[in-house]
């Protein structure tokens, strides 16, 4: 278990550890497709972050272990349609925010930058020619991850 999240239970810590994979799901698939450039930035992503990951290093350790292979599972288990499994993923990203006070100030904030890096990330991924206009007007809708707050400074 990840030192961090020793105030967290069984189900935050399961959110905790599965939001990076909503989150490339989310991003990914919000055009209604999940193509293989994109899944494969986000494991570049997470792989850059293992490498240099500082608060989150347990964390990122274990993410990236198998991450194509947990990523893969994950899709799986949400509907096909992007109309259907977008909301889903919303409402499951929302209750990170519900957990931000039970992390460590310092693994929250990093955290939830990493997040939007994956998210960025993904969105610019695919799409476009040379970069221009790289982010789909999908992606555009849930780039910026509002549906989680940024964690309060303590």
């Amino acid at each position: 278990m990840i030192r961090d999240f020793d105030k967290l239970n069984d189900g935050e810590t399961e959110l905790v550890l599965k939001a990076p994979f909503l989150v490339c799901i989310l991003i990914a698939g919000a055009d209604g497709k999940i193509d293989r450039k994109e899944i494969k930035s986000a494991i570049a992503i997470a792989e850059k972050k293992h490498k240099k990951a500082g608060v989150l290093e347990a964390f990122f350790k274990e993410l990236s272990q198998d991450f194509e292979d947990k990523l893969k599972i994950l899709i799986q288990s949400y509907p096909y349609e992007s109309t259907q499994r977008n909301p889903l993923i919303v409402s499951e990203l929302i209750e990170l925010n519900r957990i931000w006070s039970k992390l460590p100030a310092n693994f929250s904030a990093e955290y939830y930058d990493t997040l939007k890096d994956i998210a960025e990330g993904i969105a610019s991924s695919s799409g476009g020619v040379l970069g221009i206009s790289a982010i789909d007007p999908e992606e555009a809708k849930y780039i910026q991850l509002s549906m989680i707050q940024k964690p309060v400074a303590r």
